[in-house]
Formats: C-alpha cells, structure tokens, sequence
C-alpha cells in the first residue's frame, strides 16, 4: 500500500510504515499545485499531513486515495466535505500532542505576566529596564478559565493548579460533577468564564458550533488587564473585535494560531493582530512542536495506517456519518456461500433500496453467517418473501426497526 507523506514526519513513523509493509513516499516539502501535482503522480492509498492544507482539488486528484492522516490533533485543514464526498476516510492523532500544548499554553501565560519577550529583545538591543520590567503581578492566586477540557484543557488545568491557580472551566460535556473531580469552578457558558477570570485559554476544537466562540460579546466580558491565551484554533476568536478590545480594555494576548497563516512552513507573514499595540506575544503555530509529541503523533499514525492496511478498519475516523438516515434493519440468516449476500443486494437493488450499512458474521466452520443490512427504506413484504424463498442459500429473513 502506498503512503505518501507531504510534511515533516519523524524517522521513526517512516521506519513503522516500512516495517508495516507499506510503500512510503517522503516528500515533506509538498504543498498547493505541487502536492496536487505528487497525488496525481504517485496515485497513493494514504496522504499523510500535518500542517499543509489539503483542498478539494487534491482530493480529485488521485483516484487510488482512501486515507487522509492528519498527523496531529486537529483536521481544519482538510477539507472533509470532499473527501465524505468521495468516500475518503479522514482521521487524525487526537491527544498526542496535548502535553506539548500544555506546556505552550504555560509559558505564554509566564511570558506575558513577566514580559519576558520585551526583556529580551531591550537586553539585545543594549538597554537596561529592571525599573520597568521589576513590575510583574505574579500568577499564584489567580483565576485562570478555560475552554474546553478535553485531552489539552485537562493538561493545562493539572499545570495550573500546580501554581496554585483557581481555575474556572467550560466545555459542552462538562458537568458539574466531572468539574468537582477535576478540581476545576464550572461555568455555565464561555461569557460565563470571561467575566470570572483573570487569564482566559482557550482550547476547544475549530467546528462550525466554536467559530468565534470569543467575540466582541466575550472580549467585553472580561476584565480590564486580563490575559487572553490561543493555542487553539484561529478561528475560535474574532480577531477583528480582539484587536479592539486589545486597545480598549489593555488586554494582554499570547498567540499561536492566526488568521490566514501559510500553508507551509516558512513564508512572509505579518499578522493583522500584531499592529493592535499593547503587549501581544506570538509563536509560530508550534504548540505540538516538541520531539516528545511529534513522535507520539508518529507512532499513533503507524498504529492507524498498519491498522488499515491490515483490517480495512479506520481508527480516530472523523467523518463517518453518526446519524444514517437508515429506517429498518434487514437481518439476515444465511449459507456461507458464494453469491448469496449478491443476490440478496441485487433483489434490493431491484426495489430501489439502498443499503446505508452493512456487517457479516461468519459463525465458526464456516457453514452459516449474518448479515445485518441497515436500509434507507423499508421493503414490503413480497420483497422479504422473495428473499427467503431462496431456500438452499438462505436460513431466515428478520424485518427489525433501527
């Protein structure tokens, strides 16, 4: 099976995807017309990405794609509509990068509270500021809210209550009970945390429901003074109204994510945001950029494309369909026999019913199987009985509600 990788990925991911029998084509620089132009070459089973975008063009391009590996947390990247248009899987490494998050999120929060960047960049520049850069609040005390508390959120929840921070959290599955075990205030919704906080983070994942989830409404609710930290997504804040509120409310940002970022790793790029003044700190999208998480991404990666070429089965899948619109279950009880299950397909195809899902089960000995069939209409009763007439091929036909 041929694996194409068209972004940095470590030695020791390519190694497991050779060791797993796979054909790995490594070429971490692709992107735009060139990756469109290698998937129409190489024809690969697997793209493997990070960071590169992958448009709907790309997706048309190679016929022979089933795959799409993003090799981190997040697939805001890929355009998942094509790809469920075209039957392509899209899966992701959910979790392996949280650590490194974490630890991101922690260090803007200490960056900005001591300034530590305009410390440098005076230091370098030959001037000395102790009088100015000696005043600091401090962040033992304060109240840190957060947004999400999946994988990421609860590691930046232990580390910040390990500098004796109280810590006011959000997320549309945390109760009340699950905020007390985490030890963590629970908010009712995101202005909730806003209003309570003297540094909010944000870690919830880029999704139609979280798009500007911190808009002006948000940025209004929060204190004069207080920290504003992305290591999320980009598209979780409204950087037009953050900009505002920046100059308005004297608000200190750490950033990792922007707007209109370049699709590869190096490029000109002057975010918008930067010229909003007061004491803003930016990174390079670089929050899962340790080794550690990068070769905790490459081994989960291993772990679904060996699975896939093994078992056809898809982990960390992200776009298969949750709600079918199947209305019955067609089960049925047959001779594990070549054409059976054929047949049986070409009788509903005949009746205009479309099969949405559908598993065998073959019982041991291989004599008999099931087939379970989820259909999006029901078939009438001369149809099951045609079905079941088959009596040298079939054992039983059930009619069942979903």
């Amino acid at each position: 099976m041929k694996v194409l990788i068209a972004d940095k990925f470590e030695d020791s991911g390519q190694q497991g995807l050779k060791a797993a029998g796979c054909d790995v084509v490594f070429e971490p620089t692709l992107a735009d017309d060139a990756l469109t132009g290698a998937l129409k070459d190489h024809q690969p089973a697997v793209l493997v990405v990070r960071s590169t975008k992958v448009t709907a063009e790309m997706v048309a391009a190679a016929d022979s794609l089933a795959l799409i590996l993003r090799a981190g947390a997040g697939y805001n990247t890929i355009d998942v509509a094509a790809a469920s248009a075209r039957g392509i899987a899209v899966a992701n490494c959910p979790g392996k990068n949280a650590l490194a998050v974490a630890e991101l999120t922690m260090g803007l929060i200490l960056a900005l509270d001591r300034r530590i960047a305009d410390n440098v960049a005076d230091l370098r520049a030959g001037k000395w500021a102790k009088k100015e850069y000696s005043k600091a609040p401090g962040i033992k005390g304060k109240t840190l809210g957060v947004l999400g508390t999946g994988e990421i959120g609860r590691a930046v929840i232990k580390r910040a209550q390990s500098f004796e921070m109280t810590v006011v959290a959000w997320s549309r599955s945390l109760t009340p009970e699950r905020a007390k075990e985490l030890g963590v205030i629970h908010a009712a919704n995101p202005i909730d945390v806003a209003k309570q906080v003297d540094i909010l983070s944000l870690h919830v994942a880029a999704a139609p429901e979280t798009k500007n989830m911190i808009d002006a409404a948000a940025l209004d609710a929060m204190k004069p003074g207080a920290y504003l930290i992305n290591t999320a997504r980009a598209d979780v804040v409204d950087y037009a109204a953050l900009a505002t509120a920046i100059e308005k409310k004297n608000l200190r940002v750490g950033l990792d994510v922007y707007p209109g970022e370049p699709s590869s790793g190096e490029a000109d790029f002057t975010p918008e945001i930067l010229s909003a003044g007061g004491v803003i700190y930016g990174t390079h999208h670089i929050g899962a950029s340790t080794d550690q998480a990068q070769e905790a991404i490459a081994a989960e990666a291993v772990r679904v494309v060996s699975t896939y070429a093994k078992t056809g089965e898809v982990l960390n899948c992200v776009n298969i369909e949750t709600a079918s619109p199947a209305e019955c279950q067609l089960v049925v009880r047959h001779y594990d026999k070549v054409g059976v299950l054929a047949g049986v397909l070409t009788q509903l195809r005949e009746a205009q019913i479309s099969v949405q899902e559908m598993s065998n089960t073959i019982y041991q000995g291989s004599k008999a199987a099931v087939a379970v069939m989820r259909l999006d209409k029901k078939p009438n009763r001369a149809l099951i009985d045609a079905i079941a007439e088959r009596r040298e091929e079939i054992i039983q036909v059930q009619l069942k509600a979903v």
